[in-house]
């Protein structure tokens, strides 16, 4: 009892402060007025905002202040964000037992003064508007000036005080708090844990935020772009209910991508669900899916003008020209079918494509997916539910994806199978967001045994019978699609997802089918919500097994039947009884043969190097070190570096980007990835049991690889071979320690923002449409 009152008296006192601080600014400054400050500013503020304000936000706070992750809900990535201040509230929270209501910047309030109604604080000044108050009262200029107050790094390595862990003990103060802050957290300014701004960076900043913080309405596109638009709105918004829903497949599985409507033009759209039709102001409808009801009588799917900056995490870009709607074209109409009827928004119905769009051929949709895989596996990967161990950890460190072939086995039988399985494919979104019973995914358990037992039977009919299990049941890209094969590596709490077969050859790979495809976009991208709670999150995460192990058994296909038992015993070493049970059951067996005829006694291997002849034609090479300015010589070391295995390397962080320089002067950048061995990943909470830190190596790539690097590294180019034999040498933590002293580039190194910038700098060069703003909440202290 004595605890509660202690902690209630606390809360008291707590709230007493917050009170009397907010009084004393109220006092001096006037009371606060969330009025938008977003508005039609002077030529001159528009020119000083854009050309100077904007660029040291996006370089020096968009690294860790964007997309669900930011701390305190901070958002820098645009104005709106900015305007919109802070949050207490957590969006990644894994213990809520009740969903949380969204705050998604742009679609749960449109008003800043909607934003203080939910809880949200403001980081610039919202009381008297004079220089002195603009900055006393402004949450930004007070964290740049107490970083400045700190000064330079006078240690290597940060102390205990700074806490950079993802569950770390957020302080999301006020601007009314932040005079105690200072005082308990004097180190703690912005940016955090990193070098400060420059005497120019601070300059600009003050006096933007001194003059109030103005910043210009987003730019509207020009003419052009807006005629793409009213074109590509026609065609989405049609009459009819073919096309209707046509449309709306289109919608849910695109709705997170960057839409760009012309190859010269930087302007990136969304498509969204409108209550207005073309042609007037977007009233965007907001719910927690994209398939939830709209609560209208007829929906409009509309191009929205992102105003945010491309931040990497999250950016899934997407070129809609006059080729891909063709293609698009030829999937959904060249088929002879018919849709009677609107399927309506029902959960029952909504959450489980299969019923939705059950009138749209099965091989139409899988083509549509197909055309675009790698974005239909990177929205699982770069979505919300990619953030957090316990969310990625159901995928191995790194693998190859593969794909059955739409022409090969989408025949009529296969349609008639997946139609007398669509009530096995339900999926744990028809639970809502707030699951209270994680046991249900059992329920689900029983659907995919009964849905396995019947795909087992297909293809001992269909398949096995009139297709032989050989390497025609994979797709080859048409001979020009270069998304037939895809390389996922995993990054501890994160992930990446890139064309072509990187790295050395995988433990494990996937070969995926329609169904599967579909289901992992509608479990892990349309049907979860970053908002719901624990239950809900825990189903999402235990469902992807059966997915994950799906694609595995596809794979196995392949390979001799003798094979089969054993491989998948060394996959899943010392996994639990109920896993092992799972996996050797009878209903995910398949008897036929594999027709491939092998030379060596490495079947596996063989197969891998079978795989990339028949994808030769579209393989794609942009990651391998023959692409970059490395040397012969050089490009040997780190192939050596990548062939060994050992526990040295397990002292290695999982993502480093390394600024490759000629005397000082940047010259490229290559990526090194850890992939760390495991006896199974079968283990929800426990992953560093099955760790087996002998059996790790490392994946060498030209360019960046990984939205969240760990640790930055600079290298001269003269001392690359020397610093790959130093990494094949590790043993302890020491030797790591030594390693960075000699060519880390600590948070606390005088050069870092000279090392971020150039990354950044080839980042963008290399890959002009697909890079973005890397993370740096994941930069380690070490």
């Amino acid at each position: 009892m004595s605890r509660w009152l202690t902690l209630l008296c606390l809360l008291v006192l707590i709230s007493g402060c917050a009170a009397y601080a907010t009084h004393q600014f109220d006092t001096v400054f006037g009371s606060e007025d969330p009025a938008n400050r977003i508005s039609e500013v002077s030529e001159e503020d528009t020119v000083f905002y854009n050309e100077q304000v904007r660029p040291i936000l996006d370089s020096r706070c968009v690294s860790c202040h964007a997309c669900y992750d930011a701390p305190c809900q901070l958002k820098f990535t645009a104005s709106e964000g900015v305007e919109r201040g802070g949050s207490k509230e957590l969006v990644y929270d894994g213990t809520r037992l009740l969903a949380s209501s969204p705050t998604r910047l742009f679609i749960d309030a449109k008003t800043t003064k909607e934003w203080r109604v939910k809880g949200f604080h403001p980081v610039l000044n919202e009381r008297e508007q004079s220089p002195s108050a603009n900055l006393q009262g402004s949450l930004l200029y007070r964290a740049i000036a107490l970083r400045k107050k700190q000064g330079a790094f006078n240690q290597p390595v940060l102390s205990d005080d700074y806490d950079f862990s993802l569950a770390r003990d957020q302080q999301c103060v006020s601007v009314e708090e932040y005079q105690q802050f200072e005082k308990d957290y004097p180190n703690w300014g912005m940016p955090y844990g990193l070098p400060a701004l420059n005497a120019n960076e601070y300059n600009v900043l003050t006096r933007w935020l001194a003059k109030g913080g103005k910043m210009p309405k987003a730019e509207v596109a020009p003419a052009k772009i807006q005629q793409q638009v009213a074109l590509w709105e026609s065609r989405l918004n049609s009459d009819n209910l073919k096309g209707q829903l046509i449309s709306r497949y289109i919608y849910e599985h695109l709705y997170l991508y960057s839409l760009y409507l012309d190859d010269g033009e930087d302007y990136r759209f969304q498509l969204v669900r409108s209550k207005t039709p073309p042609g007037e102001p977007i009233d965007r409808i907001a719910t927690r899916r994209p398939y939830d009801a709209p609560g209208v009588d007829h929906v409009y799917y509309r191009f929205w003008l992102d105003p945010e900056v491309k931040v990497q995490k999250n950016h899934i870009p997407m070129q809609l020209d006059e080729a891909r709607y063709l293609r698009w074209m030829s999937y959904f109409y060249d088929e002879g079918y018919k849709v009677t009827k609107d399927p309506g928004y029902d959960a029952k119905v909504a959450t489980n494509p299969f019923k939705t769009f059950r009138e749209i051929p099965a091989y139409a949709r899988y083509r549509f997916l197909l055309d675009h895989s790698q974005k239909t596996i990177m929205a699982f990967i770069k979505g919300p539910v990619c953030r957090g161990q316990v969310a990625v950890n159901v995928i191995n460190e790194q693998f190859w994806v593969y794909f059955i072939d739409p022409e090969v086995v989408y025949n009529k039988g296969s349609a008639d199978y997946l139609e007398d399985q669509v009530q096995d494919l339900d999926l744990p979104a028809v639970g809502s967001s707030t699951t209270l019973n994680p046991a249900s995914w059992i329920g689900f358990s029983e659907q995919q045994k009964s849905y396995l037992s019947a795909k087992a039977a297909l293809f001992e009919s269909e398949v096995g019978k009139k297709v032989p299990i050989d390497l025609s049941l994979i797709w080859d890209g048409d001979g020009n699609n270069e998304n037939a094969a895809l390389t996922i590596f995993r990054h501890f709490d994160n992930a990446s997802v890139v064309k072509g077969m990187v790295g050395q050859h995988p433990k494990t790979a996937w070969v995926i089918d329609y169904p599967l495809l579909e289901r992992i976009h509608y479990l892990l991208v349309a049907g979860f919500d970053v908002y719901g709670n624990v239950g809900h999150q825990l189903v999402t995460r235990l469902y992807m097994d059966f997915l994950r192990m799906e694609g595995e058994m596809n794979f196995l296909l392949l390979l001799p039947k003798e094979d089969r038992e054993s491989i998948r015993k060394y996959w899943y070493r010392d996994a639990n009884e109920t896993i092992k049970n799972y996996i050797f059951s009878d209903y995910i067996k398949i008897d036929r043969q594999s027709k491939i005829s092998y030379e060596t006694d490495d079947h596996q291997s063989e197969l891998y190097e079978m795989l990339r002849k028949k994808l030769a034609k579209v393989l794609d090479h942009d990651y391998d070190l023959e692409q970059s300015k490395l040397s012969l010589n050089q490009r040997k070391a780190l192939y050596r570096l990548q062939a060994k295995r050992g526990d040295g390397l397990a002292f290695l962080p999982n993502v480093v980007t390394v600024l490759v320089t000629k005397q000082g002067v940047p010259i490229d950048v290559i990526s090194m990835i850890h992939n760390k061995a495991h006896a199974n990943i079968s283990s929800l909470l426990d992953e560093e049991a099955a760790r087996l830190p002998a059996e790790d190596g490392v994946t060498l790539v030209k360019g960046v690889l990984g939205d969240y690097p760990n640790a930055l590294m600079q290298v001269e180019e003269s001392e690359l071979i020397d610093w790959a034999n130093q990494i094949a040498n590790l043993k302890t933590r020491k030797d790591y320690s030594d390693l960075l002293d000699g060519f880390g580039i600590r948070r606390t190194h005088h050069n870092f923002w000279f090392v971020s910038d150039a990354i950044a700098n080839f980042n963008r060069q290399d890959r002009p449409r697909e890079s973005g703003i890397l993370d740096y909440n994941r930069l380690e202290n070490r």
